[in-house]
C-alpha cells in the first residue's frame, strides 16, 4: 500500500509545509540519498505555527504534547513530500531528535516524543518508520512552542 493510500485509510490530511521563507536556512537539505529536516514546530493545516504554547508539565499537558508531537510528524512528512514529490520515496526514517519545552521537574520527555514515533510507525510501518531517537528536555524553545522535532531520512533516488 502506498503511503498516500495509508494516510487516506487513516483519515489523515497533511498540512502545508511550514513557511520559512524569511529564515536563513533550508527546511529540508538533501545530500545524496539523505534528507536532513530542520527542527519542525507545531503547525495547523495551512503550515502556520499553532497553539498551544508553553511548557509541557505546566501550560501544556503531557497528553496535549504527545498529540502535538504526532502533528509535527505530519509536518515533517509534508516537508519531505514538498521536497521530493512523494512519500513513497522514503526508504527509511533514520533518526528523530525531539526537544520538549519542559517545566521544571517534568521528566516524561520520551513519552511526549512517542507521539512522533507512534505516528511515523503507524503511517510507514515498522520496516520504514522505525528510527533511532533522542528525546531531551529544554529550558526554552523558540516562540515558546512545547515541542520541536528534527529528523533524518533515507530516500530512493
Amino acid at each position: 500500500m502506498s503511503v498516500e493510500a495509508r494516510l487516506t485509510e487513516l483519515g489523515i490530511e497533511l498540512p502545508q509545509p511550514m513557511n520559512t521563507a524569511a529564515l536563513p536556512f533550508d527546511l529540508v537539505r538533501a545530500d545524496g540519498d539523505r534528507l536532513f529536516l530542520s527542527g519542525h514546530v507545531p503547525t495547523d493545516l495551512t503550515g502556520a505555527m499553532s497553539k498551544p504554547f508553553g511548557k509541557v508539565g505546566a501550560q501544556v499537558s503531557p497528553e496535549e504534547a504527545y498529540t502535538i508531537a504526532g502533528r509535527i510528524a505530519l509536518g515533517l512528512c509534508a516537508s519531505i513530500k514538498a521536497h521530493i514529490g512523494e512519500l513513497d520515496r522514503v526508504e527509511k526514517w533514520l533518526r528523530i531528535f525531539g526537544m520538549v519545552n519542559a517545566a521544571p521537574g517534568f521528566t516524561q520527555i520520551p513519552a511526549v516524543i512517542n507521539g512522533c514515533s507512534d505516528m511515523l510507525l503507524n503511517i510507514f510501518g515498522a520496516d520504514v518508520g522505525a528510527h533511532a531517537r533522542s528525546a531531551v528536555g529544554m529550558a526554552e524553545l523558540p516562540f515558546n512552542v512545547p515541542v520541536e522535532i528534527e529528523a533524518e531520512v533515507k530516500i530512493r533516488l
